[in-house]
């Protein structure tokens, strides 16, 4: 049925030109493997940066320039980050090794009953969620009709975002980061991940690569953007089409309501199915196939996404998606379906929302560039990570708690997958202390900053070695 779904959407976006190239994204524009962007209201603050300077003004290739007029100009909005991003040029970056010295070495240190600690609460939080929802059943909420709706929503949003935290620590497994027992660490994520429908070990490759190739062009597995120079082209134009039909600002907003929907409904499972978002070189891939589903650029020898041993992996993910699906199927057989989707159905859905979000605010935003190869490094592309401030979801910060912190410290994350989740504050500290210029601290609120994400994040054109995102002629206070 996803995939019903997911291909109708293929074909709506087909007629209705890019609009969904945003999304669908960059694994090809003739794929469409792009379809996702961004949005909100920033404040301009004047700031200049200064290339390395000489100490005679009069000797070497000195620059100061105006980071908010300069980059205005070029059809650039600015964020909170206030066109950091843009400021650092490739010779600024350390090396891995220069990083990696700057975190203490307690921050790699994982510990097995830390993190079965951890997974115990999550677990338990989860359970107690579901419970309340089966003993609401039990007492006579329904699990159909439109009166039952309301109550079910809730749920859904309650244990979704409980239910998070599992996918973390699941996530936390694919990444070595669980425990030092390989045996149970695999285990924890085959068994969480496949109960969520994500198969385990082909996800695992593909995040890894994910980390690899961040903001790059060709080879970046999420979220890259599609190139469109001009207003004329991609999704571009349809934004613009929108914008000439209904307006500057109505024009943005439905741009970016259909952004949202796309990415935060629509995102995952076409990722895992279509690898939307995916750069162009691997061609279309399914992560319950080995092999990919169109042919792979040949400018990229060897970037298969399921090379080698992987293929085996990919076909014992399938197991764990084969018994969880029949599992849910055979429940809907014997309770119905409306129960699977009010106690199942509901909170899958949120955890995905969680996840897009997470994943796309991370790597985007209006003033974040990506890299072609000849630009990109493993460095490079980690600190283009955007740390957030998730801990003011709530007053309690319980949100970034339950989440394990997962989009709070996830620059430290990206630089090296290996920190268990709850040393990733000593390492961000240390990176935010060692590379104050380098690191990225995006202080919008999160739904404001993913507002913005949604309009502005459209498509990119080439300035230098990096691509920006393209918001040439639109005012700045309508993001």
């Amino acid at each position: 049925m996803k995939l019903l779904v997911i291909a109708s959407m293929i074909i709506a976006c087909n007629g209705f030109s890019h609009s969904c190239g945003a999304f669908v994204g960059s694994r090809s524009t003739t794929y469409s493997r792009h379809l996702f962007n961004r949005g909100g209201p920033s404040v301009i603050f004047k700031r200049k940066l200064q290339l390395p300077v000489a100490l005679n003004p009069l000797e070497g290739d000195v620059q100061t320039f105006d980071d908010v007029s300069n980059w205005a100009k070029k059809g650039v909005v600015s964020s909170g980050l206030n066109y950091k991003a843009l400021g650092n040029q490739v010779e600024d970056f350390p090396s891995a090794g220069a990083v990696r010295a700057a975190i203490p070495k307690e921050a790699f240190e994982v510990d097995t009953m830390k993190s079965l600690g951890y997974l115990s609460i999550s677990v338990f939080l989860t359970s107690l969620c579901v419970y309340a929802g089966v003993a609401s059943m039990n007492a006579g909420v329904p699990t159909s009709g439109l009166l039952a709706l309301p109550f079910w929503s809730v749920y859904a949003l309650v244990t979704g975002t409980v239910g998070m935290g599992n996918w973390v620590l699941a996530h936390e497994c694919g990444h070595g980061a669980f425990s030092k027992n390989r045996a149970l660490q695999d285990a924890v994520g085959f068994a969480i991940h496949s109960a969520l429908l994500v198969p385990y070990f082909s996800w695992q490759r593909s995040h890894a690569v994910h980390h690899q190739f961040t903001n790059h062009m060709e080879l970046g597995e999420t979220h890259v953007p599609e190139i469109a120079q001009f207003r004329g082209e991609g999704s571009l134009k349809v934004r613009a089409t929108l914008i000439d039909a209904l307006g500057e600002e109505n024009g943005l907003n439905a741009w970016g309501a259909i952004q949202a929907f796309l990415h935060l409904v629509v995102g995952w499972p076409a990722y895992l199915l279509i690898g939307a978002t995916g750069g162009p070189a691997r061609g279309l891939t399914n992560h319950l196939l080995p092999d990919p589903l169109t042919e792979v650029d040949p400018k990229f020898p060897g970037k298969e996404l399921f090379p080698g041993k992987w293929k085996t992996k990919v076909l014992e993910s399938d197991i764990g998606i084969a018994v969880a699906v029949s599992a849910l199927i055979t429940w809907g057989l014997c309770n119905g379906f409306d129960q699977v989707m009010a106690l199942y159905g509901g909170p899958y859905l949120v955890i995905n929302a969680w996840l897009v979000l997470y994943t796309w605010l991370q790597h985007t935003d209006v003033d974040v560039p990506h890299f072609e190869d000849q630009d990109h490094t493993y460095v490079r592309g980690a600190l283009h990570t955007i740390d957030r401030p998730y801990d003011k979801l709530d007053p309690w910060g319980l949100i970034d708690f339950l989440h394990h912190k997962i989009g709070s410290t996830h620059v430290a994350h990206h630089f090296d997958s290996s920190i268990p989740h709850y040393n990733a504050q000593k390492a961000t500290d240390a990176i935010k202390d060692k590379f104050p210029d380098l690191y990225l601290y995006e202080p919008t609120p999160i739904f404001e900053a993913f507002w913005r994400v949604c309009k502005g994040c459209a498509g990119v054109k080439k300035e230098g070695d990096k691509y920006i995102w393209n918001n040439d002629g639109l005012r700045e206070d309508l993001f």
